[in-house]
């Protein structure tokens, strides 16, 4: 591996560059990096909620049935599912720049296809490749941040790009119903894969490794570098899933994931069939949700944190803090029954808060039981998971909805208990929440 090329004056040891005043002598250009994965991961937000919020619309346009519909959106969790197994190998094999375009391209084109589609299979295939091509966008946005950034600046970073998630979600609510009303629903389509291919010129224009970019001084170089990384180790999932600490974190997501694509694919379609909720007056209820959301996912990484501060047992403080949000679900079982729709949108948004407080603690999980090493593959593990009990619930969705005249009591029924029932499997999996004892080969050193 080629040395960092030399400075002058001498850069300071590790740790000296938390002194005041000297990020802005070591320069900020990564930053620039971390904004182009923000507006990355807002664009990925919005694709995939267009579809949601036109369902009704095209539902009636296009006579789909409920298992027609159920069938579209599942495909594009399948091919998520599929995604997290070799996006990763993509990335490590050509790069990050290139592998990072790659997925872009298949995004882009795939959001643009949907408004070539006619038929219930066209969307579904335009769905698959568009679940491809997003399923790269976490890993390629975590594999830069580990290039760009020193490991006291990651968690920022990530925290940072991966706030797009909630921005978009409250921006599709907002932009796609005016286009689809003014311009017609196929130039919504348009519209999101235009800013995907957009972003991608970005990324060429802009992004290059550290080392190579003409914009990153050397002091900035050497600030990146001055931690040490680890060595590579390989972690298999046939070895990881030996221990009950993956299980405990794989069947924790597996359990919860599939009501958050549920709110993301059928929410606005609750609306309609319950309360007559049109396309043009769909964005209030779905921007509150989602700005309610915002808040429950900063509230619960804050409380655990706040109560292991406080003297708490981590184990202690992470259970009792997605025992709160478990508790704060329950009550998503009643909102069919709501007379008003407001009533219906502030406990769904509750829910939703609560979703992604419980999300903030049980990711935290993989790296409170398993070294950092390990953490990232654990992780791909409850993502897989997640995806395929999603799959499998979106289709169960279909044929409920169907069989029971688009009756929804039934499935808010299974979210509104999900959480419960996934904490008390944690629970006998990982009582203390104790390091799992790993084992792994270290890795060849690249040239």
């Amino acid at each position: 591996m080629t040395k960092a090329p030399s400075v002058a004056p001498t850069p300071a040891p590790a740790g000296s560059f938390a002194l005041s005043g000297a990020i802005e002598r070591v320069g900020r250009y990564r930053w620039t990096i971390c904004a182009l994965l923000f507006f990355a991961t807002t664009i990925n937000y919005v694709d995939r909620q267009v579809l949601g919020i036109l369902a009704p619309t095209l539902q009636r346009e296009l006579g789909w049935s409920e298992t027609q519909y159920s069938a579209i959106v599942s495909w594009f969790t399948a091919a998520y599912a599929l995604g997290f197994l070799f996006a990763g190998r993509l990335l490590d094999k050509v790069g990050t720049r290139v592998g990072y375009a790659i997925a872009i391209v298949i995004w882009s084109l795939s959001a643009m296809a949907h408004a070539l589609a006619r038929t219930a299979a066209q969307f579904s295939l335009a769905r698959f490749c568009l679940g491809l091509g997003e399923s790269g966008n976490f890993p390629a946005s975590i594999k830069t941040v580990a290039e760009w950034f020193p490991a006291r600046e990651r968690a920022l970073a990530t925290g940072i790009f991966n706030a797009g998630t909630n921005v978009g979600a409250i921006i599709a609510p907002i932009v796609v119903p005016w286009i689809a009303l003014h311009f017609g629903w196929r130039w919504a389509f348009v519209w999101t894969g235009t800013l995907s291919a957009t972003w991608l010129v970005l990324w060429l224009t802009i992004y290059r490794p550290p080392r190579e970019h003409p914009r990153v001084r050397p002091p900035e170089l050497a600030y990146i570098e001055s931690e040490p990384e680890s060595p590579a180790m390989k972690m298999r999932w046939a070895d990881l899933l030996r221990h009950r600490q993956t299980w405990a974190f794989a069947l924790g997501k597996g359990m919860t994931d599939p009501v958050w694509w549920f709110y993301l694919f059928w929410l606005p379609k609750f609306l309609d069939a319950r309360y007559g909720i049109k396309l043009g007056q769909v964005m209030a209820p779905l921007v509150v949700i989602y700005v309610l959301a915002d808040v429950g996912s900063i509230f619960g990484g804050w409380l655990s944190g706040a109560l292991i501060h406080r003297g708490w047992s981590v184990n202690a403080g992470r259970k009792t803090t997605m025992l709160v949000a478990a508790l704060l679900i329950v009550p998503t079982m009643f909102a069919p029954a709501a007379d008003r729709m407001w009533v219906a949108v502030l406990v769904v948004g509750l829910a939703a808060a609560s979703h992604q407080w419980w999300s903030a603690n049980i990711f935290t999980l993989a790296s409170d039981m398993f070294p950092r090493r390990a953490v990232g593959s654990v992780v791909g593990i409850g993502g897989f998971a997640g995806a395929v009990t999603g799959f499998a619930f979106q289709r169960l969705t279909g044929v409920i909805l169907q069989a029971n005249h688009n009756d929804y009591q039934p499935v808010f029924l299974i979210c509104g208990f999900a959480y419960l029932s996934a904490l008390l499997v944690v629970h006998v999996l990982a009582p203390r929440l104790e390091p799992a004892r790993l084992t792994a080969v270290e890795a060849p050193a690249s040239g």
